[in-house]
This record gives C-alpha cells, sequence and structure tokens, in this order.
C-alpha cells in the first residue's frame, strides 16, 4: 500500500485515478509521494520516506531540485497539461492590447446608472478605438506546448506568424503548421514582428532576455506578451520602452511591484491555467506519473532526473538505484548481484548532468539484504526494490 499527501489543493479528477491500494495522508512522514501545485517547498525537510514530488502544472520554481535531487526524491512535473488554457488567455491578451476593451468598460462601470448612457457611449467610445490583429505579425519566441498552440492559433486569427526556437524539439515541431516562418535568430523576431509573445522558461540564459538591447530592436509601437515568467524581462528598461512609447503595450500574467497599476500594462493575476479543464488534466497528469514510478519505477516528465522507462513490471522483482552520474556505477551494481547469484534479464542506465538512474529487471527474489547493501555503495542516493 502507498501513501500520498496533497500539499495543495488538487483535482478530484486525477486524484480518483489512485486505485483503493493508495492512501491519503496528512502526515509527510507517511507519505510516499507529494502533490504540490503552488506551495513553496524551499523550506520543507524531507523525511527520507518520500521518493517523489509531483508539481500539477509546468513551472517548479517553488520546488528546490537540487535539495529533492541529493536526497534520491524524483520531482515530476505535467508539461502540456494545461497548455490550452494558457493558450486562450495569450489569445485574449492579443485582443485586450489591440482595442482598449479595458478602458470601455471601465467607462461604462463609472456612468452606470446615467439616463443618458447610450448617448454618450457613442460620442465617447471612439477613445477606446484599437486596431485589428488579422494581418499583423506575431513572433512566436519558445515553440514549445504552448508555443507551438499560439502560433497555430493565430495562424488561424489570419495573423502572419513568425516563430524562434534554438531548442525546437521534433514533437513540437511536427504539432506546428507548416505556414509558420521559421527564424533563425531573436533579432528578426523584434525587427519584424508587431507583437512578440514569450513562451519559454527561466534559465541562465533566458532571464532578463528582454532588455534595453533587443527593446531597441523592436518596432515602434509594438506589443509585448508574457505569460511564461516575470524573470524574462527586466522591468526598468521595459518601464523606460513604455515611457517613451516604443512599446505601446505590455501584456503579463505576472502582477510584480514595479509594474501593476502602470500606464499601458495589462497585468493578469497568473490566470494562464486557471480553468477547471487544466486543473484536472494537470492532476490527472500528475497521478499518471506518480503511478508509474511507484508501480514500474518508469521516471517520465522529470526535472530533476533523466527520463527512465522499461515498461510495465513483470512478475520478477524490479531494482531501482538512484546515482551520482560517475564511472563505474553499473559495474559495481552487477557485480553485487553476481555475487549473490542473482541473474540480471534486463538493465538500463540514463544519466542527466550529475545525477543517474539505473534500472534491473532481475530473474530471482533478490536476496534481504540487497537494498542496504547498495546503499553501502559510494555515490548511491536511494535504492528501492519494487515486488
Amino acid at each position: 500500500m502507498y501513501q500520498y499527501q496533497c500539499l495543495n489543493a488538487v483535482s478530484e479528477a486525477g486524484l480518483s485515478l489512485f486505485p483503493e491500494s493508495y492512501q491519503r495522508t496528512q502526515s509527510m512522514e507517511e507519505a510516499d509521494v507529494l502533490l504540490v501545485r503552488s506551495a513553496s517547498l524551499h523550506e520543507t525537510v524531507f523525511p527520507d520516506n518520500v521518493k517523489a514530488v509531483a508539481r500539477a502544472g509546468a513551472g517548479v520554481n517553488n520546488i528546490p531540485l537540487k535539495t529533492c535531487a541529493e536526497k534520491g526524491i524524483v520531482v515530476f512535473n505535467t508539461p502540456g497539461a494545461n497548455a490550452n488554457g494558457v493558450k486562450e488567455l495569450v489569445i485574449a491578451g492579443l485582443l485586450l492590447a489591440s482595442r482598449d476593451i479595458i478602458g470601455g468598460i471601465e467607462w461604462v462601470k463609472a456612468h452606470a446608472g446615467e439616463e443618458q448612457i447610450a448617448g454618450a457611449a457613442e460620442k465617447e467610445k471612439k477613445r477606446f478605438a484599437g486596431q485589428e490583429i488579422e494581418g499583423k505579425k506575431l513572433g512566436v519566441i519558445g515553440l514549445g506546448a504552448i508555443g507551438a498552440l499560439v502560433a497555430n492559433a493565430a495562424l488561424h486569427l489570419g495573423m502572419e506568424v513568425y516563430g524562434y526556437d534554438p531548442y525546437l524539439s521534433v514533437d513540437s515541431a511536427w504539432n506546428l503548421s507548416r505556414h509558420i516562418h521559421h527564424v533563425r535568430d531573436l533579432e528578426e523576431i523584434c525587427r519584424e514582428c508587431d507583437y512578440i509573445t514569450l513562451h519559454v522558461p527561466v534559465v541562465d540564459d533566458t532571464k532578463g532576455m528582454i532588455h534595453r538591447e533587443t527593446l531597441s530592436q523592436m518596432k515602434d509601437g509594438v506589443i509585448l506578451l508574457n505569460f511564461a515568467r516575470d524573470l524574462l524581462v527586466k522591468e526598468e528598461d521595459l518601464l523606460e520602452a513604455l515611457t517613451t512609447g516604443h512599446v505601446r503595450s505590455y501584456v503579463t500574467d505576472f502582477p510584480t511591484k514595479k509594474l501593476s497599476g502602470k500606464e499601458r500594462v495589462i497585468v493578469i493575476p497568473h490566470l494562464g491555467a486557471s480553468t477547471d479543464e487544466s486543473e484536472e488534466n494537470c492532476a490527472r497528469m500528475a497521478v499518471r506519473q506518480l503511478q508509474d514510478y511507484l508501480e514500474n519505477g518508469n521516471i517520465v516528465n522529470s526535472v530533476n532526473y533523466p527520463n527512465c522507462n522499461m515498461g510495465k513490471k513483470g512478475k520478477n522483482p524490479r531494482l531501482t538505484v538512484l546515482h551520482y552520474n560517475v564511472p563505474n556505477m553499473i559495474g559495481q551494481f552487477t557485480m553485487l548481484l553476481a555475487k549473490r547469484g542473482v541473474n540480471i534479464a534486463d538493465l538500463t542506465n540514463k544519466s542527466r548532468g550529475r545525477y543517474a538512474y539505473t534500472m534491473i529487471d532481475m530473474d530471482e527474489t533478490a536476496f534481504p539484504e540487497l537494498e542496504k547493501e547498495l546503499l553501502r555503495i559510494e555515490n548511491v542516493l536511494k535504492v528501492r526494490l519494487i515486488l
């Protein structure tokens, strides 16, 4: 029997996928796995029994990835599960920035109850006029699950779409329309596009990627959208470009002190994945990944360990070892098993940076002290025997 703990409210559509052999607990000391959405785990002291953390969403900035890796805790996320919800909000952001819909609505609220409001609206509506997006050029920076959906949707709305992603995966490429202009450098996106939308993760290479120089390369009156992460944009440089009018409008899903309430900035309170469907999709994916890891040892969509899949476990034991990615680890594992007369039916090993994962299917029942003996090997982090 396995136990799981939810550190935030997680959709029952996902939790209901757990079979009866899984029980919910309120104690981390009892939990085999944790499910989390927005709760910060950076100050958490993880008990040794915790084997995995699943983030019901894509971003994992609330989880201490290195700390988890060092304790042999696999961290999963759910990429693409909320992609449609974010895509729809990006399209809404395009329209809100193109036409002063918010200003018009606020005007109506301010004049609510006035007898002549209909006539006054006809006179005032020119103040809220805007432009149509059809025929305009949209630059999509990052063509992963969300960026690809945004690019394809914009094409259907009559926009001319430019895409930039130096790390474009084969799977993402298959999902893109052939009518999208693939460009090789960020400068071309800046130079050509009327609208630019960001869909990249925050890593060392992307942090602050929108700064004074990149902004200066953009068209006058460009509209910039950021539904990825606030750290991608240097706010001081952006505010300067907004003040001069070089950037016509900035739409973001991340409220910050510097930008909230500023002129020509539309700030949404992180609603990208806040739909019933997105929350259900994320919960389902998280639960399936945790089940597969606990019952079969397979790792799919981990952010701190390599993905590794040996399919469904058969009737014989499966051994899994999380360890540092250093030479001769597999040799030490196989030698130990050979000395104990255990035959290996199948073996796979994957690595990711500093960390590695080894899965071994054995023909015989494992000897009682196997896990303890493996843990004595230097550079082994966690051992699990799935019977």
